[in-house]
């Protein structure tokens, strides 16, 4: 199934019932009254996070949504039945913005949480409630008030711990299928990653973290070249990024050092909150080199980019090195813990 991170959809509440204007009507009651019952209020529309669901992809082929009417007020002060809520299920991690005003709605990051998006509209009132001293015989009633209709803009931001980065052909999705059971198409050409992916990186029996793979950037990606920056946004809510870097490319015109400063510049284009993650450098592919070569050109591209935080060399091909990299990543995600939520 294509993978669709984005969506637009309207949704209509239920309106409100009419009430009702009625009189009894009864044998042996000569003087019976009104007896005109309320409307029942309309359903409201609701977006719950189903932890089952990975992409918005449904709301391709469906975008209108509306919850039931009330019904409409009876005789005999029978109050008409309300509406049925419409609860719609979305991908954990959809955050909801009103389409017309730009206003943020909520964040549906935690599966099973609901959240309102259109209210029902109320019940009309029937006769009764209308009588007086002065008005024995009202025919006075007022009609359910109109559900409430909105545009709605829905965006997956993928919830994940740690995010992978780095240009086309870096080595992400080896690397992200070595340490999970994610299964990444892999090919030796560019932008073989279309859509973005999580994997599930266990490294004990009660120790593990999501792991997000998204399409490489390349030079100009905010201006729109490539795939373009639209997949960034499945990074925001990583805590730590991975920024792998190929040291053995194929293609001897191209130069680690500029490839890495390239990256850099599309995510702070894209991002200052972004590029200020806590990000560590892991230079991939390690094995297509002799080790003394390797850790020359690694030493090589920390210099240049005055790199002072946490760094690898390591092969997604081999394994070599990957181990301690994912165990320094889950130490790092148990000391980091309590200070920040990737999910907010």
């Amino acid at each position: 199934m294509k993978f669709v991170d984005e969506a637009r959809i309207k949704v209509m509440a239920g309106d409100g019932g009419n009430g009702c204007a009625s009189f009894r009507r009864e044998k042996y009651i000569p003087f019976g009254g009104p007896n005109g019952g309320d409307g029942g209020d309309g359903g409201s529309v609701y977006l719950q996070a189903d932890a089952g669901l990975n992409t918005l992809s449904d709301f391709r082929y469906k975008r209108v949504f509306q919850a039931e009417r009330g019904q409409n007020g009876m005789g005999r002060e029978m109050t008409g039945r309300k509406g049925s809520d419409l609860i719609i299920p979305v991908p954990v991690g959809t955050v909801v913005c009103d389409a017309d005003t730009g206003e943020l709605i909520g964040d549906l990051n935690t599966a099973g949480k609901k959240l309102k998006v259109a209210q029902g509209g109320r019940h009309g009132l029937g006769n009764t409630h209308f009588k007086s001293s002065t008005n024995r015989a009202p025919r006075q009633f007022t009609p359910g008030t109109p559900g409430e209709i909105r545009n709605l803009d829905l965006e997956l931001k993928l919830l994940a711990d740690v995010g992978l980065l780095g240009l086309p052909n870096a080595g992400k999705s080896t690397l992200i299928r070595r340490v999970s059971e994610a299964s990444p198409k892999i090919a030796d050409y560019p932008f073989t990653t279309l859509y973005p992916g999580l994997g599930v990186v266990r490294v004990g029996p009660l120790d593990s973290f999501v792991m997000a793979d998204i399409p490489g950037l390349i030079e100009g990606a905010a201006e729109g070249a490539g795939l373009g920056i639209r997949f960034l946004k499945h990074l925001q809510r990583t805590r730590l990024l991975l920024h792998l870097v190929d040291i053995a490319p194929l293609d001897g015109a191209q130069d680690p050092i500029d490839d890495a400063r390239t990256v850099l510049t599309e995510l702070e284009k894209f991002s200052p909150e972004l590029m200020a993650k806590p990000r560590w450098l892991v230079c991939n592919k390690s094995d297509l080199l002799p080790h003394e070569e390797a850790n020359t050109r690694c030493a090589r591209l920390r210099e240049a980019l005055d790199w002072k935080g946490p760094h690898y060399c390591v092969s997604g091909a081999t394994g070599a090195g990957v181990d301690d990299l994912i165990k320094a990543v889950m130490a790092y995600l148990k000391t980091h813990d309590q200070e920040q939520s990737p999910y907010e």
